[in-house]
């Protein structure tokens, strides 16, 4: 995908200079003018260049458009007078992405910051519903073997019963079991980490009535219900707050203190790996910070994945998991 919206502008208005059969071939002067007058502002020629060789080549856009220059009047134009950027087809994988995106919208619609723009999403939902069909006729959308998100076929129907407080039935197959598992939840909030989408909510199998993630991937089956619960009692954003990835214990957040080497310690500054993250020290030994978290699967995975480049110094008992787990990563080497 494009790098910012500034770039997706650019390439729009590049494709509708091209395609004006009213106006004459653009020359690279009139194409610089053309943008800049519709981006009102600067464009360099040089932006102007790459963009027209991006909307060639970049495998990531996935345009591929056949703009051929004229050496002999210094125009450009389509190889092609019928090509549009406007008709690059759709993965599914990606309009899958859009839906889903909507739906997590909708579903807090209630914020503030959701509110202000409750009409356009509406109106995208509404659009994306009507045009899906037509688009699938024209050939728009390309299908793919696999989908990028597995049981996200759930998520509009887990929305919907956020929404109205509707408890769902599903059946769910751990890894650690052979048969699955029924389960009757209360729903509160989707989550995505690593590629995944997660639900959390109420169990009304579980005693006590435990709040409960569960893997859509692992989700076999959804039933509704017809039961409503009351209004639930749950903030995801305290819910989350001291937690790397998904798995939430009910212990108490940890001091953890772990030493990153020079060059390592700058991917850690420029993209912090918590909210919490301070530095304690920054020098040519050693990157030294501070996380206030939990101690879950997740955050002892990813220290793992540092390798060599990260020492953990606080607690100790995280200290001691990660040598015990270097130490039966060796024997597999010997």
């Amino acid at each position: 995908m494009p790098k910012n919206k500034d770039a997706v502008s650019r390439y729009r208005w590049i494709d509708e200079r091209l395609r004006n059969k009213r106006l004459p071939k653009p020359t690279l002067e009139n194409l610089i003018e053309y943008v800049s007058d519709k981006m009102d502002a600067v464009i360099s020629t040089r932006t102007i260049q790459k963009d027209i060789q991006d909307m060639r080549q970049d495998p990531e856009l996935n345009y591929m458009a056949p703009i051929v220059y004229d050496r002999s009047s210094r125009t450009y134009r389509y190889a092609d007078d019928s090509f549009s950027i406007s008709n690059i087809p759709i993965e599914e994988a990606d309009l899958q992405g859009l839906e889903i995106a909507i739906g997590i919208l909708e579903q807090f619609r209630s914020l503030p910051v959701v509110q202000q723009f409750e009409d356009a999403i509406l109106k995208i939902a509404a659009s994306l519903k009507m045009n899906r069909e037509a688009l699938q006729h024209k050939g728009l959308i390309k299908f793919t073997r696999t989908t990028q998100y597995k049981g996200a076929q759930f998520i509009p129907d887990i929305v919907d019963a956020i929404k109205n407080l509707e408890v769902i039935r599903i059946a769910y197959q751990s890894f650690d079991r052979n048969e699955p598992k029924e389960h009757w939840v209360e729903p509160y909030h989707l989550r995505e980490y690593q590629h995944r989408f997660y639900l959390i909510g109420k169990s009304q199998q579980t005693r006590g009535g435990a709040v409960i993630t569960f893997a859509l991937d692992r989700v076999v089956n959804l039933w509704p219900t017809m039961k409503h619960f009351d209004e639930k009692n749950f903030d995801d954003a305290s819910y989350f707050q001291h937690a790397i990835g998904i798995t939430v214990h009910d212990g108490e957040p940890e001091k953890v203190v772990l030493s990153f080497s020079p060059r390592q310690g700058k991917y850690i500054k420029s993209q912090p790996i918590h909210s919490s993250q301070q530095v304690l020290a920054d020098n040519s030994k050693e990157c030294r910070i501070t996380l206030q978290v939990v101690i879950n699967p997740e955050l002892t995975m990813l220290l793992l994945s540092y390798g060599a480049q990260v020492k953990v110094l606080e607690p100790q008992h995280l200290a001691d998991k990660l040598a015990t787990e270097a130490k039966e990563m060796m024997k597999l080497y010997k």
